[in-house]
């Protein structure tokens, strides 16, 4: 009966950890150019002293989904759309270098070119995009961004600088516990991208289907149930042996 606790236990745990990814995915759902975490529930039998008689159920992040999310022309300026296998670099919360899909840009009152979260994009150089004051601004298709200085006719428009965008897979990328991407220290690095690399007025809405999520996590709580229902069968099966051992 041991046996029989030991996997409903293991695979209850695997099915809430699963649980909180399709959650993450969901709440994604409306990001801008976010790709949904993948993850699967698998059989690893428990190693250490004795015979392998048990076999634990773990749930493990396999990668992140490279599926394209589907695109909607804004006309914007602002709004862009990278190629495909196309990434910006960003400046993390700790000063290092992300990758995101996310083309929701803005200027903050800093003069810095951000993402719609806030984070700051890195130029070709590494540093964060600066934008001068101006009177018109435009990302082109190579990632160059030019402005109109300020009092200054459109004629004038000048190039400051340009975005850094690199061509890689999510099966180069891992995704950290604050939802960014970064290079996998096994793969290969990220390299710069060369050509057109985004289209400009379009952005791309998440990749994860919102009905495929809720119907893996109707699934994911059936399991969960029914795997408690195990452990409190087994713990009534030891109940009732005790009681008959004790009654004798």
């Amino acid at each position: 009966m041991d046996k029989a606790l030991y996997i409903a236990m293991t695979g209850a745990s695997a099915s809430l950890r699963a649980q909180a990814s399709v959650a993450h995915n969901l709440a994604n759902v409306d990001t801008v150019g976010f790709r949904a975490t993948l993850s699967a529930t698998t059989a690893m039998p428990v190693t250490g002293d004795g015979l392998s008689s048990r076999v634990a159920t773990a749930e493990r992040v396999v990668g992140v989904s490279n599926a394209t999310g589907a695109l909607s022309t804004t006309g914007s300026p602002l709004d862009v759309a990278l190629n495909a296998d196309r990434w910006f670099a960003v400046q993390d919360p700790t000063g290092g270098t992300a990758y995101t899909r996310a083309g929701d840009l803005r200027v903050s009152q800093n003069g810095l070119l951000t993402t719609g979260t806030g984070l700051q994009l890195l130029d070709a150089g590494g540093q964060p995009m600066a934008i001068p004051p101006n009177d018109g601004m435009e990302i082109g298709a190579d990632g160059t961004v030019s402005v109109i200085p300020q009092g200054s006719p459109r004629s004038s428009m000048t190039q400051v600088g340009r975005l850094q965008v690199v061509e890689t897979t999510t099966a180069d990328l891992v995704r950290g516990e604050d939802g960014l991407l970064r290079a996998s220290a096994t793969r290969p690095a990220p390299v710069p991208a060369a050509g057109a690399v985004l289209q400009n007025g379009v952005l791309e809405s998440s990749n994860v289907d919102a009905t495929g999520a809720l119907v893996s996590m109707i699934q994911l709580s059936r399991q969960f149930e029914m795997q408690v229902r195990v452990l409190q069968a087994g713990d009534e099966s030891a109940r009732s042996s005790n009681s008959l051992l004790s009654s004798r």
